[in-house]
């Protein structure tokens, strides 16, 4: 049997972003544990559960966009993009 020890994989220390989001990996982020009232129980998960994650939600993201879109634009595109409308008769 192959096991690991929980202890050894234990995610990082949460960095508050805001009131309401914590970061314990670059870029994954997390509502703040403290805020949940309903859902107070949280599992133990390991650090290397929540790296396949997001290495999956990447690939996956990466197959749709290989499959469906003509082109990808970023955030930062579109942030530099001018706020005027395309046409200036129009509010």
């Amino acid at each position: 049997m192959i096991g690991f020890l929980l202890s050894a994989q234990r995610p990082p220390s949460p960095n508050r972003v805001n009131e309401t989001v914590v970061m314990r990996f670059d870029h994954v982020y997390e509502v703040d544990p403290s805020l949940m009232q309903e859902h107070v129980q949280q599992h133990d998960f390991p650090a290397w559960e929540t790296r396949r994650i997001v290495s999956s939600r990447w690939d996956h993201l990466e197959w749709m966009h290989a499959h469906w879109a003509d082109s990808v634009v970023s955030g930062e595109e579109l942030l530099t993009e001018p706020t005027q409308s395309p046409d200036p008769t129009r509010e």
